[in-house]
């Protein structure tokens, strides 16, 4: 069986929510028998992009897992900030041929909801590893 090399790139932004869903991704590697080979923390999810470019470079890693909160704030914010991101990670994806999953949560949520979706982290690094078990 292969084992394959995950990167995951975590927000630092509503750390504390966070910091669980990076918990969560990196047992459920474990568990899926995927190794991961690099955590870079960013300031927050509109950062996410570029750290994932820098780990699609790199040839030991073949999938990126990416963890993020957005929570609903007073403006819109929260919209433009999940629209811009999630467009890019896919965009890189694309360029590179590598998996690139999307496990960020929100927006429009409140932080009780952002809470009960912790655990959406393991559905992100299925996904990751899954994509990487059919195409590869």
């Amino acid at each position: 069986m292969t084992r394959y090399n995950i990167g995951i790139v975590v927000s630092e932004f509503n750390y504390d929510i966070t910091s669980m869903m990076l918990e969560r991704a990196k047992s459920h590697a474990e568990f899926l028998g995927a190794n991961v080979v690099k955590v870079i923390n960013v300031p927050g999810v509109y950062d996410i992009p570029l750290a994932v470019k820098v780990l699609l470079k790199d040839n030991g890693v073949d999938g990126v897992v990416t963890l993020g909160c957005v929570i609903e704030g007073e403006t819109e914010h929260d919209q433009i900030v999940i629209q811009n991101a999630a467009r890019k990670i896919t965009d890189l994806s694309l360029e590179f041929t590598k998996p690139v999953a999307l496990g960020i949560t929100g927006p429009g949520m409140t932080r009780l909801q952002a809470e009960d979706r912790i655990e959406n982290a393991k559905n992100a690094m299925e996904a990751c590893v899954k994509m990487l078990k059919r195409l590869y």
